[in-house]
């Protein structure tokens, strides 16, 4: 190792340049080869779980993506309450383009009434199973559907028959914490945020463009 360090040092740039550019061709080539092999399309069911931040702002990111690529999304927000936050502005100026419906009531330590959280969450989930059949919808944001499933207001069982029944080219994203095995089973793509460090335990609170 010390004696390749030595060779590396006594390079001259233009040495150096060209090394560096045979290096870059050959992992090309292999990229390439690899790429060549993925030949399938369709629709992703996607899962953002764990306990960093970050779940629903990626699947946002997703969803303005989708957007700029002149598709039609449709979002069911199950936990959130109707607080204002900048990506619902945002969202506004995609009138054509996006159908959001933001039908939880806050979370369940502001409600402290199980029935009645019960009983959004099951309205939200018929209006999520309307959207993933929607044909007119290519993309579906399920967020904090994790949350309410780990509390049992929505049958599992149900909710993956239903996922498993997409449309095969409708990509649907669900976030939230503590995502049930059940849906990691069945998805084909899978993100745990891991959180290292969070403000708030530093004692600040949400910041406007961060946390909303």
């Amino acid at each position: 190792m010390a004696e390749k360090s030595e060779r590396l040092k006594a390079m001259s740039e233009a040495e150096l340049d060209a090394r560096h550019a045979e290096k870059m061709k050959k992992k090309k080539a292999a990229r390439d080869k690899i790429i060549a092999t993925k030949t399938i399309e369709k629709g992703l069911l996607i899962v953002h779980t764990g306990k960093g931040k970050g779940k629903s702002t990626a699947a946002f990111g997703m969803v303005f993506r989708a957007l700029g690529n002149g598709m039609r999304v449709g979002i069911v927000q199950f936990v959130k309450g109707r607080w204002a936050t900048g990506e619902r502005t945002a969202l506004d100026a995609f009138p054509g383009q996006v159908e959001m419906a933001t039908m939880g009531e806050g979370f369940t330590w502001e409600t402290q009434d199980r029935q009645r959280d019960i009983a959004a969450a099951r309205a939200a989930w018929e209006k999520a199973k309307a959207m993933i059949a929607d044909p007119a919808l290519d993309m579906v944001l399920l967020d904090e559907l994790n949350i309410v499933l780990r509390y049992d207001y929505l049958p599992v069982e149900a909710v993956v028959a239903a996922l498993e029944a997409k449309p095969a080219m409708k990509h649907v994203i669900i976030t939230g914490r503590n995502a049930r095995d059940e849906l990691i089973d069945i998805a084909d793509l899978v993100t745990e945020m891991e959180m290292v460090k969070h403000p708030f335990r530093a004692g600040v609170k949400a910041q406007r463009g961060i946390e909303f």
